[in-house]
């Protein structure tokens, strides 16, 4: 079956209510595929960046096997990357390998606690990947796909609004990268759905999760009919 191949961060998976299996027929991927008369495939993860996207297209055979029968390709990344880290990638995603267990757990805590007060003291910076590296990624991406694939319909999208008290309500650094994401959407003709404009209100309602990033059922059904309406043209 004709597949709209989508790669994404946790907003493509999770629900009101916590993390859902990919099949789940109300995430905004399988809303869209729907509509589109196709089936959604994911490759995502909690805290994909537009980098792990790239390594995921590059090195993931699965994704591989998948671009044959892939009729639409959604890049659902880049918001993560906007988002406070205070400490760099590889030491955050490193406090998982900390041994023992009890240290472990304790460097977490410590870094859960000090996330929203650095978030705020550092006014948002340093952010998960700087803007020019989303981009960089993300062309990467594009014209991988291209090479094999020149005519495949492509759109990505502007990141979501959050009011996480995990990362001290900060968002700086989504003005910061907007600018530089629609600039590269003009130059690679990759069309670009603005999540903030979409869910921005169900956001910061609080009709979404609790945990203030991701979205209800609400949210994904409004993403996917935007994803459907902005593809169908393309992939016709």
């Amino acid at each position: 079956m004709p597949t709209l191949l989508v790669f994404g961060d946790s907003l493509s998976f999770h629900g009101p209510d916590g993390p859902k299996p990919s099949s789940e027929p109300r995430l905004w991927p399988n809303v869209a595929a729907g509509l589109l008369g196709v089936q959604a495939e994911l490759a995502a993860g909690f805290g994909w960046t537009a980098r792990d996207a790239y390594w995921s297209l590059t090195g993931d055979p699965r994704v591989w096997s998948l671009l044959p029968d892939t009729k639409a390709m959604v890049l659902a990344v880049g918001g993560m990357d906007t988002l406070p880290s205070p400490l760099p990638t590889y030491l955050r995603q490193g406090i998982r390998y900390l041994r023992p267990d009890r240290l472990r757990r304790l460097a977490r805590q410590g870094y859960l606690a000090a996330q929203p007060w650095l978030a705020r003291a550092l006014r948002g910076r340093p952010v998960a990947l700087p803007p020019a590296l989303t981009v960089a990624y993300l062309d990467r991406t594009v014209v991988a796909v291209r090479a094999l694939m020149p005519d495949l319909p492509i759109v990505g999208v502007l990141p979501s609004l959050h009011r996480a008290s995990a990362y001290g309500l900060v968002h700086t650094g989504r003005d910061r990268a907007v600018p530089l994401l629609r600039a590269w959407s003009a130059r690679a003709e990759v069309p670009l759905i603005d999540l903030a404009e979409l869910t921005g209100e169900h956001v910061l309602s609080g009709s979404g999760n609790p945990d203030g990033i991701h979205w209800g059922w609400a949210g994904h059904d409004t993403v996917g009919k935007a994803v459907a309406s902005l593809l169908d043209p393309l992939a016709a």
